[in-house]
């Protein structure tokens, strides 16, 4: 596959830019592979990517029952960042946030990282305290944050409310500037077409039934499009992970929920950050086409739909609005919901199954879009080696039979 660069861009243009490749192909599947990776999304196609750079197990094949990057990948607000409280968290995002940093020139394609940085706003004494904790935390972790005064919040946004009278005044903050954003689908094209021109197979539109079984070991899929024999299984499933998980026998502590946001008109560029409030359950940054992007909390009742409450928007525009009158006439154009996935302590799975050679990549909550470059690393390593590495082995699925809980869910408090 050709690189892409300003020559091949002006090569290109020559010919009207009828000659690109297709960025990925679309084979049949074979019969067999030696890792069959469930789940299309980023963190299924960074894994695929990742096995075969990494680790170079090249016969391997992505099966996503849709399109790819149109789960939670595409359903998302962007953000990236690493500010977790406890070591473990702390560690894997860091982890994924430093690949995020030199994803581009990795995959050769423009994922759009931006570093604009992610801000914390607090509202009183208590949430001081709060951040101030994470603050600590991350420094002692080797993790940027600097922690902000009132003035120092509004000089930094200009655009929040600054009256001290409204129901939550701004108090103070903190910052994590190696922070931002990166494109959603971006993020998916560029693996796909990494782990393609790696040998990687991407079969879109088949789902996967079922799980075939030898004596406790997974030989296996059933799918729509017939059966597929594999060496190893990684599931990467998101929201949908508990259904598989109840295909190959097994049970998994998750509960899956819808997570909605928002854009709004384009306007010129008001907002050249991240701003986050936990108190209020709300947060928002500036595409580059000018829309406002607009998040909240997860909708309280369990299911699988797309789409969530008209309750959790108003909620959150009520918030946005308080914090930023300017945009109390701006006009909604679109609404989104993806299915989350949420363990008991907010951390993710990662690691082995009681299914032999089943490997699973689970719980992500609200948290998944930014750990994509670090979870399909890690879960590469393990299903290469049968085994987690450092990184990836606190967050093993018998935590929560020994009680050994990584009980994030002060930092992943507001989905984002």
């Amino acid at each position: 596959m050709s690189r892409y660069s300003i020559f091949s861009l002006a090569r290109q243009a020559l010919s009207h830019h009828e000659g690109w490749q297709k960025a990925w192909r679309s084979p049949d599947p074979k019969p067999a592979y030696d890792v069959i990776i469930v789940g299309g999304g980023g963190h299924g196609l960074a894994t695929a990517y990742y096995l075969a750079k990494e680790h170079g197990i090249t016969n391997v094949a992505v099966l996503e029952k849709g399109w790819i990057g149109g789960g939670n990948t595409g359903r998302n607000t962007t953000i990236v960042r690493s500010n977790y409280l406890y070591d473990a968290s702390a560690f894997i995002y860091e982890h994924a946030l430093k690949l995020w940093e030199g994803l581009s020139a990795d995959l050769n394609y423009n994922v759009m990282f931006s570093q604009r940085g992610v801000m914390n706003i607090c509202h009183d004494p208590h949430e001081a305290r709060e951040l101030m904790r994470r603050l600590h935390a991350n420094r002692l972790n080797g993790i940027d944050s600097d922690w902000l005064t009132r003035e120092q919040v509004l000089e930094f946004c200009p655009a929040l409310n600054p009256d001290p009278t409204i129901r939550f005044p701004v108090y103070g903050g903190t910052v994590q500037r190696r922070a931002g954003t990166a494109r959603h689908d971006a993020v998916a094209w560029g693996y796909a077409r990494g782990a393609d021109s790696r040998g990687v197979d991407i079969i879109q539109n088949c789902e996967v039934t079922g799980f075939r079984t030898e004596q406790g070991r997974v030989v296996g899929v059933e799918t729509t499009r017939g059966y597929i024999g594999a060496g190893k299984v990684g599931v990467v499933a998101a929201g949908h992970s508990s259904v598989l998980a109840n295909l190959a026998g097994f049970r998994l502590p998750l509960e899956s929920h819808p997570l909605q946001a928002l854009v709004s008109e384009p306007i010129k560029p008001v907002i050249d950050c991240v701003v986050m409030s936990n108190a209020v359950h709300a947060y928002v940054s500036q595409s580059d086409k000018g829309e406002l992007v607009i998040g909240a909390g997860i909708d309280g009742y369990v299911s699988y739909s797309q789409r969530g409450g008209f309750a959790v928007i108003e909620e959150t525009l009520a918030a946005i609005v308080e914090m930023f009158p300017i945009f109390s006439r701006m006009r909604m154009l679109r609404q989104w919901g993806g299915i989350v996935d949420v363990a008991p302590d907010a951390s993710p799975i990662i690691g082995k199954t009681p299914v032999e050679n089943l490997f699973i990549n689970c719980g992500w909550g609200t948290g998944g879009f930014k750990a994509t470059p670090g979870s399909g690393h890690v879960f590469a390593h393990t299903v290469a080696r049968g085994e987690p590495n450092a990184i990836a082995a606190p967050f093993a699925l018998d935590r929560f039979a020994s009680g050994a809980l990584v009980a994030e869910h002060g930092a992943a408090a507001v989905a984002h």
